[in-house]
């Protein structure tokens, strides 16, 4: 298994909006081939710089092959949709993790 891990930083005067949107953008992605789940979280620590909040969401690939096809094929598209509604309002840091734990 594969987490596939975006780091937002919201600033706080479009948190509401962005919230509103992060759910329906998640249930996009996750109708795509290969993910098999996703949670979305508030960092708590280390607490978000002054005026943004901190997002987490963690998305399940079934394996490396699923989030390739996703990178190649999606992720363009799908980073563009935010840009465009919340651009200058957020951030986002991206990571992958690899499960050592037998599915």
């Amino acid at each position: 298994m594969i987490v596939y891990e975006v780091n937002l930083f919201v600033r706080r005067e479009a948190e509401a909006e962005y919230r509103a949107w992060l759910g329906a953008h998640v249930a996009q992605i996750l109708a795509l081939p290969g993910f098999t789940g996703a949670r979305i979280l508030e960092r708590e620590d280390p607490p978000a710089q002054d005026g943004e909040v901190a997002l987490c969401v963690q998305y399940e690939l079934r394996d490396a092959a699923a989030l390739d096809a996703y990178l190649r094929e999606h992720a363009a598209r799908m980073r563009a949709d935010g840009e465009a509604r919340f651009g200058g309002r957020f951030r986002a840091e991206r990571r992958v993790l690899r499960s050592l734990s037998p599915d």
